[in-house]
């Protein structure tokens, strides 16, 4: 039976003239102009469903919108990591609401996911536009940018003097009429250039770009020689040209511009909430230590492009990929499954060892590794061997668990906490009119109850006091990390079938 896995002031020697043009501003009566072909379109948006706070406490889940991207959010050694992703996760412990993020893979959806309801907000670096704000609403800022030209810098710049660069470069926008100059149709970026032409009186070539490509996919185009121009906020510029060395963005198409998160206009309380949140977080130092980290701390970022742990660029979660798939080919698991649960166990490091002795990635204790046969725990294709092993004699337990994925969250719980304490659990929820053969909202309610001594006294509670929260949470964990590494990892897999095959069949 096959089963589907849960899926930067203006150079100074600008002319007055031309920072005059920079004026970011269009007057009411521009927006007619913007009806003419190559104008920003005016974009048609669903009505937002009528969801706040209240509505989103109830379900106990904030779902969070975002993009994949080198900062924003991304898969590094098996680690979740991003600007967005790691404030979000501390807006979400403020709310004490679980957090699930979503992913737009084009841009452009972003309004559109919001309004119908696909996620609660969008996080994401978004520049504060009156257009923008006739669908949406911001939080306060928490940010300020602006607009600068991305471009090369001549070839053999490195043997050229500063100001034989400087002559090559483009510093005036009026230089710009004529040029082609790629950004996103829907881009705060395009809607500027266009205004721009406006006010020069010439036009800047715009040329469109699909929005399924994020900025920093879009800047490296011109590193690489793909496209001659694009525009991007200064601060994705500066951490993107600290790899790319042959780019320049030092020249600026707008004044300061605001960033914040956008809210739905009908969920009032929940943009309030993170308002206070935002206030918060501005009077401590972690903030501002989380900004440097993505957008300040060049060789971090170098390191991470560079590494083939990276999701965006390597592809892989760990050193030992290659014998996590294999080991999950004979479980029938999505091999991403069974790496988030060895990265539960040892965060990939061969050499872990427990407190209690539990040895290797697979965190199995001697005893047990004797029983299953000869396995060296300290080496990496052994101890996963190993695991695997006894991940299948688990399964066997479970035999009478009817749907093939609750089956696979009880041979989890079981590796945690042992056989004895979940069969307690199972018999506690049929007691307790709960069904024994499912894990969520059942037998995992159960083993947590199993803390408590009017409980673990039952009778038919054979195996006594159990930590519950320790199976409940590990369970939860894996599978939460699980789908982390679905959404970010899109490597293909030969070794493992299209849909992970539930355990035992």
């Amino acid at each position: 039976m096959l089963i589907q896995m849960l899926r930067r002031p203006f150079p100074r020697y600008l002319s007055y003239v031309s920072l005059a043009l920079l004026v970011a501003c269009a007057s009411s009566d521009d927006e007619a102009q913007r009806t003419h072909d190559d104008g920003p379109d005016e974009v048609v948006y669903s009505p937002p469903v009528a969801v706040d706070l209240p509505e989103i406490r109830k379900r106990g889940k904030l779902v969070a919108i975002t993009s994949y991207s080198p900062t924003s959010y991304f898969l590094y050694r098996g680690e979740p990591m991003g600007y967005e992703y790691e404030l979000l996760e501390r807006l979400a412990d403020y709310l004490d609401l679980d957090l699930e993020i979503r992913i737009a893979y084009n841009l452009d959806n972003f309004i559109e996911m919001l309004n119908t309801g696909e996620g609660d907000l969008v996080a994401h670096s978004l520049s504060i536009t009156k257009p923008r704000k006739k669908h949406v609403d911001f939080t306060d800022h928490y940010s300020v940018t602006r607009q600068v030209l991305v471009q090369r810098k001549p070839e053999g710049w490195r043997q050229m003097k500063r100001h034989e660069i400087e002559k090559v470069l483009i510093r005036d926008p009026l230089d710009l009429i004529g040029k082609e100059v790629h950004v996103r149709k829907n881009s705060a970026y395009y809607r500027r250039l266009y205004n721009l032409s406006q006010e020069m009186g010439g036009d800047v070539l715009i040329e469109p770009i699909e929005g399924n490509l994020e900025t920093n996919e879009i800047i490296r185009k011109v590193a690489e020689g793909e496209i001659d121009y694009t525009v991007a906020d200064e601060s994705l510029a500066k951490i993107n040209a600290t790899y790319y060395q042959d780019l320049d963005v030092g020249t600026a198409v707008s004044f300061p511009q605001r960033q914040a998160w956008m809210v739905r206009k009908t969920s009032p309380q929940l943009r309030k909430a993170v308002n206070a949140w935002l206030a918060e977080e501005k009077k401590g130092v972690d903030f501002y230590a989380i900004y440097n980290k993505y957008y300040k701390n060049r060789k971090r970022f170098r390191r991470r492009v560079n590494s083939e742990y990276f999701s965006l660029t390597g592809g892989k979660i760990s050193a030992y990929d290659d014998l996590i798939q294999r080991g999950a080919g004979q479980l029938g698991w999505d091999w991403k499954l069974l790496a988030s649960q060895i990265y539960q166990e040892s965060h990939f490091d061969p050499s872990s060892t427990s407190w209690a002795g539990a040895t290797g990635l697979m965190q199995l204790m001697p005893s047990t590794a004797q029983e299953l046969g000869d396995y060296d725990l300290t080496h990496p294709g052994e101890s996963i061997e190993a695991g695997v092993t006894y991940l299948k004699k688990l399964a066997k337990l479970y035999e009478d668990v009817p749907d093939s994925l609750e089956r696979i969250k009880f041979v989890l719980a079981t590796y945690n906490a042992g056989p004895g304490h979940v069969s307690d659990a199972r018999r506690l929820a049929e007691k307790l009119g709960k069904d024994p053969n499912v894990w969520t909202g059942n037998v995992a309610d159960c083993i947590l109850l199993k803390a408590q001594k009017k409980h673990y006294s039952d009778p038919v509670v054979k195996h006594g006091y159990c930590r519950g929260e320790e199976p409940h949470n590990y369970v939860e964990d894996i599978f939460k990390r699980y789908q982390i590494y679905d959404d970010l990892i899109r490597q293909e897999n030969a070794a493992a079938p299209e849909e992970a095959v539930a355990l035992g069949e």
